[in-house]
């Protein structure tokens, strides 16, 4: 006989020979016994991880009559046709090959025939999300209320292809990736009865290559036997697999990590001159930045990843560097790794790979800076004594100021001051050279203009500029200009650094008045700072303004005046002093 794969000879033939899905193997059984079996499945999961063999158990467990346990007896005529491929009442299809309607229709006209030997027709559908939208179609209503004695089974790796509504009409059960330690306890168990020399180490490198998926780790270690005779070595796994030895892995990371550029550098070297793979040693630094940084939070869970080899090395690196040298490299990886998906290059790419991970550890291993006070000559007691008088002088300059602001804004009326707003740090100034020309010819009617097509407005930015100007809203508008407050201080700073943001609002201004008005941005706390400065410090000039125009009631005053023109009637509210 030909040889078989060892993922075809060791495929699981009952329930408790499945590995690491004992939820469902256990749901399974107990439908099978208590008879509550269902007209379709849905088996979700990662590659390799048991779907298909699961669905044909449960056929050969439906229809064995000799059955204990949910668990098929493997014995009888059903079981070893339904083995074999042979019986044509449990026929499996590939999706991806069969994904027409044609197809479909087919099943659904042959579906409402009665089985022939055995007692279930089952239809194991695999790779169910290849169909087509027709497919699914012409598939829904059987699968909805197929015939008596009839289970379908569908099985696939992407769920969120599969259109909700076949969803609801199934069982789901979702499969898990399979741990590498019972990946690697099934291998063993497997090499032990093949009577094969094997390296434990080596195992546990083609479990962790696997990924989760039993018929990987099987069809790896299937090559490893023929490179090695029926021998497995540690060597052979690796260059099976394509991974670094975990010795070469912690010396390449230590080089970095200590900012030794040179030896870093040859280490990449002398891997890649043995052929490994640039995006697989990639991978394998990430996993081990990972592991490091895991480690130091919680140490169990990478030793079960390991399966319990953590070396000593392993354990003082982890200790002594600090998380954030990780995520920097780890960072780093990440964005090397992408830009080696389309290279033609990729040891140029691990090159400066190396160097930059070189300088995340000499950054690591520089003192921190020092303030410069402290670096200072502390032996100048003359010099600290004028420092402190003139921090005195500076002191009771601004509680001066600050007792007299008005007297500060008015002394100087011919000049036209232009008063502004006390900011607190890091704040961005408003700018009044452009608020106050807006404030001297505003209207009220511009202002309704304006607030009547603010929505439509923001509808027409990105969704970015759409953000920052969620909380904002015009509060002053003229021919010349518009004036928009913001709710929050951070807010107000990005837009006035946002010179896109500004150009977005001009433009649509444009679209949408037939004019692109200037627009300046302020915060809503300071606003009414503003206003007030701003009548204060024009009063002079309205008041020769209103002499030279038409008697007006005696009762209004010319800032009142102005105030309703600015702002409205509606909420102008003159109070006594």
């Amino acid at each position: 006989m030909a040889y078989q794969a060892l993922y075809r000879v060791w495929r699981p033939q009952r329930f408790e020979d499945m590995i690491g899905q004992g939820v469902i193997t256990r749901t399974l059984k107990n439908a099978i016994t208590t008879n509550q079996i269902s007209h379709a499945y849905l088996f979700a999961g990662p590659r390799g991880t048991g779907k298909t063999s699961a669905a044909k158990i449960f056929a050969k467990a439906i229809n064995c009559h000799h059955q204990v346990d949910g668990e098929p007896c493997n014995e009888c005529e059903t079981c070893r046709a339904i083995t074999d491929g042979t019986l044509n009442d449990v026929i499996e299809i590939d999706a991806a090959s069969n994904n027409g309607v044609e197809e479909i229709r087919d099943i659904r006209d042959k579906v409402k025939y009665a089985p022939t030997v055995a007692d279930y027709k089952v239809y194991i559908i695999d790779e169910v999300h290849m169909l087509s939208t027709g497919a699914f179609n012409a598939l829904l209503k059987t699968l909805e209320e197929p015939p008596a004695n009839v289970i379908f089974i569908l099985a696939t790796t992407e769920p969120h292809k599969i259109p909700a509504t076949i969803i609801s009409r199934t069982q789901r059960f979702d499969f898990k990736r399979i741990a590498a330690s019972d990946s690697y306890e099934r291998m063993i168990y497997i090499l032990n009865q093949k009577d094969v020399t094997y390296d434990e180490q080596a195992v546990k490198v083609i479990a962790k290559a696997a990924e989760g998926g039993m018929r990987d780790a099987l069809s790896i270690l299937d090559q490893a036997l023929s490179f090695g005779d029926n021998e497995i070595t540690l060597d052979n796994a690796l260059l099976v697999t394509g991974s670094v030895a975990h010795e070469l892995l912690a010396t390449f990371v230590g080089q970095t990590l200590a900012g030794d550029t040179k030896a870093a550098l040859a280490t990449l070297q002398s891997v890649l001159e043995a052929g490994k793979d640039a995006e697989r040693f990639t991978e394998d630094i990430i996993g081990y930045a990972r592991d490091l940084l895991l480690y130091q939070q919680a140490p169990q869970l990478v030793e079960e990843a390991e399966m319990g080899s953590v070396s000593d090395d392993f354990q003082a690196l982890a200790k002594q560097t600090p998380a954030q040298t990780m995520y920097a490299m780890i960072n780093e990886l990440n964005a090397i790794q992408q830009q080696m998906r389309y290279t033609t290059h990729p040891d140029v790419y691990l090159e400066i790979l190396t160097i930059k991970l070189a300088e995340i550890g000499q950054q690591q291993g520089q003192p921190a800076p020092t303030p410069t006070v402290a670096a200072a000559p502390v032996a100048e007691p003359a010099a600290v004594k004028v420092l402190q008088r003139e921090v005195e002088q500076l002191q009771q300059t601004v509680k001066q100021l600050q007792a007299t602001p008005a007297a500060a804004t008015t002394a100087t009326p011919a000049a036209k001051p232009k008063p502004r707003v006390a900011k607190s740090s890091g704040t961005k100034e408003v700018n009044l050279a452009k608020v106050y020309p807006v404030l001297g010819s505003a209207t009220r009617e511009k202002l309704n203009q304006l607030q009547e097509v603010w929505p439509d407005l923001l509808n027409s930015l990105s969704v970015t500029q759409r953000a920052v100007m969620k909380v904002s809203q015009p509060v002053a508008a003229a021919d010349s200009g518009v004036i928009v407050a913001f709710d929050y201080s951070f807010l107000y700073q990005r837009a006035t650094t946002d010179n896109e943001l500004t150009d977005a609002l001009e433009n649509g201004l444009d679209r949408m008045i037939g004019t692109a008005l200037p627009v300046v941005f302020v915060p809503k706390d300071e606003w009414p700072v503003i206003r007030k400065n701003y009548l204060a410090a024009h009063q002079a000039e309205l008041q020769d303004h209103s002499d030279s125009e038409a008697p007006k009631q005696p009762e209004t005053a010319p800032i009142v005046s102005k105030a309703e023109e600015l702002f409205g009637k509606d909420i102008v509210e003159v109070k006594p002093d």
